[in-house]
């Protein structure tokens, strides 16, 4: 089975349709069951998704989703505010559980495990929210090293005390970040930005394998949303970490990710590249007339001005014709 690559920046990805999918998930669970190697069937492939579904009550949040990743990629997930993207990431993190459905990360079924294992997999698999949920007053360091808690005793994180090397390895996260000379100040006096580059930063702390991102710039004015959008960019490039990013913005998402997937009521609608996110698939995405304007979701300067500058003629000319 050959999964084609499409290329973008420099990375390499793999990806299958619903149907394909189920095809690799039931031989993976196939070979899994039978104790076998489960890159033996033509393709290795990290993560399958296997028909997840997540009712609440009658209602589906997210309703039979499936796709394949065959390597590392950088993932945005788009589509209106219901559409099911958070419940997914909170699904893959082991936030909340699945209805019914696989998700298999190298072969194992990470719906399956509980206890130590299911905190070790938030270790692997860490989260990062649009809220930040850091210490607001904490100093940064302290916040960054706090993504150290399931691997350090209770004594040492109750004291807030962290081997020197920790330390050193925090700071220099930080400093990958640009803001290593905020280490020492309260997490509560930096900007929404910076501090969603701590959090940003305590992700790495933790040296998981995928990290996910619940809407990280929709509380951010567009500057302070390039930057915190170039550090998960430049993660995934140079570390070759797996990141799964939820976005409200058709332009960032064409602008830093490998592959996007739309979802409307639950269900995958779209699977593809950047290039093949046109207007018109957007508009079905979020199930917009004819009318919408991407402009209205823009994280571009100068397309925020552009659309600001058309809303005050809209007015002035219902103005005018009051």
């Amino acid at each position: 089975m050959k999964i084609p690559p499409p290329k973008r920046h420099t990375s390499q990805i793999g990806f299958t349709r619903d149907a394909q999918a189920s095809q690799i998930l039931n031989a993976y669970i196939a070979q899994a069951a039978q104790g076998e190697d489960t890159n033996t069937f033509g393709v290795y492939v990290a993560l399958v998704v296997g028909q997840v579904t997540k009712k609440f009550g009658r209602k589906a949040a997210v309703d039979n989703a499936s796709f394949t990743v065959a390597k590392p990629a950088m993932i945005g997930i788009i589509g209106r505010s219901g559409a099911g993207k958070s419940t997914f990431l909170r699904m893959m993190n082991r936030l909340t559980d699945a209805s019914s459905g696989r998700i298999l990360f190298k072969g194992r079924d990470i719906l399956q495990l509980d206890g130590s294992a299911r905190r070790a997999w938030q270790s692997d698999c860490t989260m990062i929210f649009q809220q930040f949920n850091l210490v607001p007053r904490m100093d940064v360091c302290s916040n960054v090293l706090h993504g150290l808690l399931n691997k350090r005793s209770t004594l040492s994180t109750l004291f807030n005390t962290y081997p020197t090397e920790d330390i050193h390895r925090a700071v220099d996260i930080l400093d990958r970040l640009g803001i290593a000379d905020q280490a020492a100040k309260r997490t509560e006096a930096l900007s929404g930005g910076q501090q969603q580059r701590v959090a940003i930063a305590r992700a790495l702390m933790q040296d998981a394998e995928i990290i996910l991102a619940d809407e990280p710039i929709a509380s951010l004015d567009p500057m302070n949303a390039q930057i915190v959008m170039d550090a998960p960019r430049r993660i995934h490039e140079k570390d070759g970490r797996m990141v799964i990013a939820n976005l409200h913005t058709l332009d960032t998402a064409r602008r830093y990710c490998d592959r996007v997937i739309g979802m409307r009521d639950g269900r995958i609608v779209f699977d593809g590249t950047p290039e093949q996110l046109t207007t018109g698939v957007a508009r079905d995405i979020y199930g917009a007339k004819a009318d919408f304007s991407e402009e209205a979701t823009s994280t571009e300067i100068g397309a925020i001005a552009r659309y600001k500058a058309a809303e005050q003629l809209i007015r002035e000319a219902e103005a005018e014709a009051g």
